[in-house]
């Protein structure tokens, strides 16, 4: 397990790992985020960790780097965990909000300077998960769009010696064998079994 005693581990990114906290789930949100934290303490209750759900629905890059200095740096967290990118993409795909999609070289310049402020500030560890479509075409475009996406997260994983989480390659797995509205209705905002397929990857992705 990589989490040690004592941590702070901050989620931070858009509505997938926001999920109702700032309301009727506060303050973990009932997605990913907190199936995460009550399996690590249900498993390691000894390690006495705390946890911080920073994500806000509808959020790009560009929103967490207008955020970033109060809802990560100011968190001081000795793991900042990052999804940020589905919604970067989506809305090059989304009628009449073309002009809100991060073409894919900003996506990765910001990504890259928000990271290196918080790891430089904070000595922060990082946990850096592929934005996905739950989509099996490979084929189909904004599928395929995703796929640059993600392999950008996983070139700056690289770099920054991240953890990194496969989320599209999960939910590939269960694609295999299921159709894509078992997981979500758009293929987007996963309900409680795609939340689960996603903190099955982060879960592994620890070692916890």
């Amino acid at each position: 397990m990589l989490l040690g005693a004592g941590q702070r581990i901050v989620f931070i990114g858009d509505s997938i790992t926001d999920c109702g906290r700032r309301d009727h789930a506060a303050p973990y949100g009932d997605g990913y985020m907190g199936l995460v934290r009550a399996f690590v303490d249900a498993r390691h209750p000894q390690l006495g960790l705390t946890w911080v759900n920073r994500g806000i629905g509808g959020d790009t890059v560009r929103d967490l780097a207008a955020r970033w200095e109060a809802d990560a740096v100011a968190e001081r967290p000795d793991w900042l965990c990052v999804m940020v990118g589905i919604n970067d993409i989506w809305r090059g795909f989304s009628p009449g909000r073309e002009a809100e999609a991060v073409p894919i070289d900003e996506y990765e310049r910001t990504l890259r300077a928000l990271l290196r402020r918080a790891v430089t500030t904070t000595g922060c560890r990082l946990v850096l998960a592929d934005p996905f479509l739950i989509e099996a075409d490979v084929d189909e475009p904004q599928r395929a769009e995703t796929d640059r996406y993600a392999a950008v997260v996983a070139a700056v994983a690289k770099d920054f010696d991240a953890v990194h989480v496969a989320t599209q390659a999960a939910f590939d797995r269960v694609l295999a064998h299921s159709p894509s509205s078992r997981w979500a209705d758009d293929r987007v905002h996963p309900g409680l079994p795609g939340h689960a397929v996603i903190a099955d990857a982060f879960l592994a992705a620890i070692g916890a």
